[in-house]
């Protein structure tokens, strides 16, 4: 408590870039929950077809690296893409600020008193911000860019690489029990044990409704194993 009765909030996290972070963590489950999922209806769905453990590893060895790269991949060409983007419109602004200095003050000023500050606050707001940091000002103002955080390819890429592996360890490490009997559905729990844990982080960040996001997360995981090992389950049958 302060002095005059009002609660400090010192610990809030008022710092920029807090959206950004949540975003990169929601990704990083979303990755990891892709992984769990992929690599779990590839292994099973190997494991339909034979028992062979070397088979069975090899596959999913196979889709865990194909995966990651796939998902690395796509990630590093659209961040790419952004971040050419955010270039090119901050490019433009400091053109518009060296030669248009009159017309980016107002439109600046016009920006702030559309937010519901007076004509007269809302111009001292602009000249003042325009004297620290001109192009800041109008890319934050304007563009929702910080131009000093600009996305990063090869961090997305990695971050996505990443998260892909750490999810499909969980599937590829229960398909190492050392009982053919149980190997399935010793994955098959952890698995679901996974899903269950990402469907609640990432329920828990984007604000969803945990019971709803958690069945629909388990349902798709579930169907996705199911589906897969009854084409195992067909493929194997008809080879043999």
């Amino acid at each position: 408590m302060s002095d005059d009765g009002l609660q400090v909030h010192d610990a809030e996290p008022h710092a920029g870039g807090l959206g950004a972070r949540l975003n990169w963590l929601r990704a990083g489950v979303l990755g990891a929950n892709d992984g769990i999922v992929s690599v779990a209806g590839i292994v099973i769905g190997v494991a339909g077809a034979t028992s062979s453990l070397t088979a069975i590893v090899t596959a999913g060895l196979a889709g865990t690296v194909a995966g990651a790269m796939s998902m690395a991949g796509g990630e590093y060409v659209s961040v790419s893409t952004q971040r050419d983007t955010e270039r090119a419109v901050l490019d433009k602004e400091r053109w518009e600020l060296a030669n248009l200095p009159e017309a980016e003050l107002a439109e600046l000023a016009g920006l702030y008193e559309a937010k519901g500050l007076s004509p007269a606050l809302a111009a001292d707001v602009a000249r003042e911000l325009t004297a620290k940091d001109a192009l800041r000002a109008h890319a934050e103002a304007e563009l929702g860019i910080d131009p000093d955080e600009l996305t990063s390819p090869w961090a997305a890429a990695g971050a996505s690489f990443a998260a892909f592996t750490v999810g499909a360890a969980l599937p590829m490490l229960a398909m190492l029990a050392p009982t053919d009997r149980w190997r399935i559905w010793i994955c098959v729990v952890a698995v679901i044990v996974g899903l269950v844990i990402t469907g609640l982080v990432s329920a828990h960040l984007g604000g969803a409704v945990k019971r709803r996001a958690v069945a629909r997360n388990v349902g798709m995981g579930a169907a996705t194993m199911a589906f897969t090992y009854a084409v195992g389950l067909l493929f194997g049958t008809a080879v043999a």
